[in-house]
């Protein structure tokens, strides 16, 4: 089942764990140097948080639609390139501390969207093409 991200770069990880974990009832489902994610199943929703400077305020880092499967992936960049978007692909990108196959778009607002599926674990944080081109989202800071 497809679910919305929301990537958060938060200042203090670890008050901002213990903040969600008691908003969504659910621990992180994944916890890293500087990161977690957590899986909520009610409302379906991947929460990401990126540690972002100490002392500066929670701030939205990128969008996503967390999908199934990397033919999934395909078809939502041809119909986002369809639709007239600028549409950037990568596939078997690290990023998150997963192997990702995407599709990156950015909103009216310049807010970055993707459209990814986790095809696996990654030991690094990483950062995506896409990020390293424009020096955003996913995951260095901007």
């Amino acid at each position: 089942m497809p679910r919305v991200q929301l990537a958060l770069r938060v200042s203090d990880l670890e008050a901002s764990i213990a903040f969600y974990s008691k908003l969504f009832g659910a621990e992180p489902a994944k916890r890293r140097e500087g990161y977690a994610n957590f899986t909520i199943a009610e409302p379906p929703l991947k929460l990401v948080l990126i540690e972002g400077e100490p002392g500066q305020e929670t701030r939205l880092d990128h969008l996503g639609v967390e999908v199934e499967s990397a033919g999934q992936v395909t078809a939502a960049a041809g119909r986002l390139k369809d639709a007239g978007l600028a549409a950037f692909e990568e596939n078997d990108t690290s990023c998150c501390y997963a192997l990702q196959d995407k599709v990156w778009v950015h909103g009216p607002g310049r807010e970055p969207w993707e459209v990814y599926v986790v095809k696996g674990d990654a030991d690094t944080l990483g950062k995506s093409a896409r990020a390293e081109a424009n020096g955003d989202a996913c995951c260095p800071d901007r």
